[in-house]
């Protein structure tokens, strides 16, 4: 029978030389790049919004429309 505690010690010896490898961003970058994702997900936020209230309207109407 194999041993798995070696697997294990395979893969976390594997893994740390990997991220040794990765580039890694400054300071600044990272702020800068939460700073876009924070603004991306409020936009799509708002217009996800905007476009359910102008749905929920629409059907609103067409289905008064059609009730008379």
């Amino acid at each position: 029978m194999a041993n798995p505690f070696r697997s294990v010690r395979l893969f976390a010896t594997e893994l740390v030389g990997e991220l040794k490898k990765a580039s890694w961003p400054t300071t600044s970058e990272l702020k800068d790049s939460t700073i876009v994702v924070i603004l991306a997900c409020v936009l799509l936020g708002l217009f996800t919004s905007i476009s359910d209230f102008a749905l929920y309207n629409v059907v609103d109407v067409v289905r008064q429309w059609i009730a008379r």
